[in-house]
Order: structure tokens, then sequence, then C-alpha cells
């Protein structure tokens, strides 16, 4: 199960091995969706939230981009300058997160000084629910993927 990312080699897949799949199968298959990111395996009962997670997740970044560049013109920027700022950002924070080993949650309080900018924005944030508008997007996406394997 890649996701859309694939398109530039940077897919998050996940497998699962049937029962009747060799390690062998296994091997290939991550051979395979390793040419186009990364991968890792779960059991096939967890498909529902991956999809929540990883298959419906590069939409969520993309409206995020696209309105952290909308709010880069409100305060002045061009809209090229903005929006190259705003997805050139993402994609060095996810680095950190995938390169450093360390916690997201670290990585955000690194950046957030006390009485600063950033801690302002954080606050504004979450006075929006920011964090549980992202998770129960990520379950609404794992329970419809559920409605779809019923059918």
């Amino acid at each position: 199960m890649p996701n859309t990312p694939s398109a530039v080699g940077q897919a998050a897949s996940v497998i699962s091995l049937g029962g009747t799949a060799t390690e062998e199968d296994g091997l290939l298959m991550d051979s395979l969706f390793g040419a186009i990111g990364r991968t890792w395996r779960a059991n096939e009962k967890m498909f529902d939230a991956v999809s929540g997670v990883s298959g419906s997740v590069p939409a969520y970044i993309f409206m995020a981009i696209e309105a952290l560049a909308d709010g880069g013109v409100a305060a002045g920027l061009p809209r090229d300058l903005a929006a190259g700022l705003a997805a050139q950002t993402v994609l060095g924070a996810a680095t950190m997160v995938v390169n450093t080993g360390k916690h997201p949650g670290q990585l955000k309080d690194d950046v957030a000084s006390a009485g600063g900018t950033t801690i302002a924005a954080i606050h504004e944030l979450e006075k929006g629910g920011f964090r549980g508008v992202l998770m129960n997007a990520v379950v609404a996406a794992a329970n419809r993927s559920k409605e779809f394997s019923k059918k």
C-alpha cells in the first residue's frame, strides 16, 4: 500500500505478508516498494489505520502547505516565495523527524523559545484544536476505510 509521494521516491509503504507468503516474498516486496520510498511491515488488520495515516496524510500536508503559503501572502510575501518557504520548511521538518530520531514534540520544543514567536503561534494553533483536528482526520479516514472493506 504505497502513497502518492511514491511519484517522487518518498513513499511510505506498508506491506503485510499473507498466510502463504514466505519471508523471501517479503524481502522481494521490501525491495520493490523500497525503490519508491520507505517500507514497514504490519499486520493486515492495521491497514485501515495505515490508510488513515499514510494514505490520506499527503492531502492534509498539501492543505497545510497551501494554508501556510496563504498566511505568508497575508503577511506580505509574494506568493512564489511564500509557497517555496512553506514547502521547503515542511520538507526540512519532516527530514529532521526521520533523520534525528528525536520525538516530534522535542523538536517542536527546540524551536519554541520562551515568550517567542513560535510559542505564540503554537498557542493559536492549540486554541483552534490543531492536534485534535488532525487526529480526528486520521480516525475519520481509517473509519471510512473500514466501511469500504465491509462492502
